[in-house]
């Protein structure tokens, strides 16, 4: 743990606090990409942070869209997503590496706010509860995880 940072806010926090968390998060880690580090953020879990915005954005009368969530709440997790990067070799060659951790409600991939996430990242694993209860472990669902090759596969 000597290399870790944990930036954690708890369900009871503030909404304001849960939904600032993985902006801080992320700005520790470019701290450290810039500064020549590699580094891996995990968003554990951005459901909850789109629900602490829901939260605010209500309060504040934004009008709801798709299951009460702001009709910004899609740009909220690709700028934050995005902001994973591999630097160049003109700003030292450092690297963000983002895994971010979404809750399904019942296993439903279809939902809006996995499916935001999904459009976003370059491939998922779906962990299911009946594989887990099954025994069968890592319980990863591979009907529906998906990989796409990056880079490697780039002309």
């Amino acid at each position: 743990m000597e290399y870790t940072i944990v930036v954690a806010e708890t369900a009871d926090s503030p909404a304001t606090l849960q939904y600032l968390a993985p902006y801080t998060g992320a700005a520790l880690a470019e701290y450290f990409m810039y500064r020549e580090r590699h580094t891996l953020i995990i968003y554990d879990d951005l459901s909850k942070q789109a629900q602490a915005y829901r939260q605010m954005s209500l309060l504040l009368r934004r009008p709801p869209g798709r299951e009460a969530y702001p009709g910004d709440v899609f740009y909220l997790h690709s700028r934050l997503l995005e902001r994973a990067a591999k630097s160049s070799s003109q700003l030292g060659e450092g690297s963000m590496t983002a895994l971010p951790i979404v809750e399904t409600q019942s296993g439903d991939v279809s939902a809006y706010i996995p499916t935001n996430v999904i459009s976003i990242t370059d491939g998922q694993i779906f962990l299911s509860a009946d594989l887990f209860n099954a025994g069968i472990r890592p319980a990863i669902n591979v009907g529906i995880s998906v990989s796409r090759v990056g880079s490697a596969a780039q002309i």
